[in-house]
């Protein structure tokens, strides 16, 4: 049962659930407890110790049954209650259906089901390897069904039923009969369905530990369509979790610091200079940040996507304030905080294109201005600035004195830029000025480029 419960926290994660170790220890001594006799007892023990947010109850709810639940329900065997004689009958009606249904007719009145591998290659079949959810498993299932022929079985039970009466089965008979293969049917169903669910989490668990999982992590932003962009929004919560986990081990590996020869010569003057007490110097690993953010036409992919991880990472920031700019500066903190990342994002966009005139040209430098007028307080020697966007000002002045003030006061300047270096200074970018005023810049074309930059943006803030 260890075994399975591990499975069951890989599963839970890779769902985008966050479980640390010490969640996954007290889930285990609460079995050990508590026991798994009553299976509503041990699925609440698991749901206490793992769930810490409510919006995870319904990924609880949906993998619980996959890791702990049966199979499905059993089927029934429909020659039990028969004759001798009827079972000879139906033997010799199943032999002069045989077809490609034959597999089908003997699953549904044997009471055998397929095997576990069988399930497993009509999966295959079916696509099972690309779904990733709920919606894409209840397509597989379809499938799969389809491919075991239930969408042929009526006319198959009415020739069956026909060639029966035939051969002097009662009525009374043939239509016990049919009572348990269309029982067998519905149980045959589920049993598929709780199937692919299952080896659909497993594959989700079993996906490499890394943060470029897909080849559509690569394509870059502008060229996604609508389902491709929905499948990578569905993609940032796995990436949130896994660099939600190397921003926790960075963080357990900084408390240890780095040895303090000062620090532990004072502490051991009062030992005559014998160094009895070690001091080390802890690096305070979470950054305080400022976000700047372009949300222009050009730039609305990308921005959509960093403030999706903006606002899932803020747990592990120690402070931040957001601000978004078109024509001008607006601060946008409040309307990332509180709300669903879905939500949070649509805020903002309605906070800029929500209103008219909806045409602006934009001016990074004035919207400088504005930031220096209204919010310079919240840049200091602690803070990380991090500014999104392609350097376009659409040929305004571009306040670089601003910048360079910028990176005066602030630790560190960071620039997250979706054009490759070829385009800088082409046209009104104004890349080329600005790079070098800065301590870092990357190129985030791609989700993959994005959260790489995210990732390193944590662990050097």
């Amino acid at each position: 049962m260890d075994d399975r419960i591990v499975e069951f926290v890989r599963g839970m994660r890779a769902a985008g659930v966050r479980v640390s170790m010490a969640e996954s220890a007290d889930a285990m001594r609460a079995v050990e407890v508590l026991g798994i006799v009553d299976k509503d007892l041990f699925r609440l023990s698991l749901r206490t110790t793992l769930i810490k947010e409510s919006d995870d109850f319904a990924v609880f709810e949906e993998l619980f049954p996959l890791y702990f639940g049966s199979d499905g329900p059993p089927l029934q065997n429909a020659l039990e209650d028969m004759s001798e004689d009827d079972q000879e009958m139906l033997q010799a009606a199943l032999q002069a259906l045989s077809g490609r249904l034959q597999s089908l007719m003997d699953w549904l009145t044997s009471g055998e089901g397929p095997t576990k591998e069988e399930l497993e290659q009509l999966a295959e079949r079916a696509g099972i390897q690309w779904a990733n959810n709920p919606q894409e498993a209840r397509w597989v299932t379809r499938r799969m069904l389809q491919q075991m022929g239930l969408a042929h079985l009526e006319d198959q039970l009415r020739e069956l039923m026909e060639r029966l009466a035939e051969m002097g089965m009662s009525q009374e008979a043939i239509e016990k009969l049919m009572g348990v293969v269309e029982a067998n049917r519905e149980a045959l169903a589920e049993q598929v369905a709780q199937s692919v669910g299952r080896q659909i989490a497993e594959q989700r668990a079993n996906r490499p530990d890394d943060l470029f999982g897909s080849d559509l992590m690569h394509k870059p932003f502008e060229s996604l369509t609508q389902d491709e962009a929905n499948l990578l929004r569905k993609e940032v919560q796995r990436l949130v979790t896994q660099l939600r986990s190397r921003a926790a081990l960075r963080r357990k590996r900084g408390k240890e610091g780095r040895f303090d020869s000062k620090g532990t010569i004072r502490a051991n003057q009062r030992y005559g200079g014998v160094p009895m007490e070690l001091k080390f110097k802890r690096k305070k690993l979470k950054p305080s940040l400022v976000l700047i953010c372009d949300i222009s036409r050009s730039m609305l992919s990308v921005a959509e996507f960093m403030l999706r991880l903006t606002y899932e990472l803020q747990d592990q920031v120690a402070k931040t304030r957001s601000f978004g700019f078109y024509g001008d500066m607006e601060e946008i903190s409040l309307t990332l905080a509180g709300n669903r990342a879905a939500e949070a994002v649509d805020g903002v966009m309605e906070a800029f294109y929500g209103r008219s005139p909806q045409h602006y040209a934009t001016d990074l430098g004035r919207s400088l201005a504005t930031l220096y007028d209204n919010w310079l307080d919240s840049i200091n020697n602690r803070t990380t600035v991090v500014i999104l966007g392609d350097g376009r000002n659409n040929y305004n002045d571009p306040r670089l004195d601003l910048i360079k003030d910028i990176r005066q006061r602030a630790r560190r300047l960071i620039w997250l830029n979706p054009e490759a270096p070829r385009q800088w200074g082409t046209g009104d970018s104004n890349m080329l000025e600005y790079a070098p005023l800065c301590d870092q810049v990357y190129m985030v074309r791609n989700l993959a480029q994005l959260s790489s930059a995210v990732d390193k943006l944590m662990a050097g803030a």
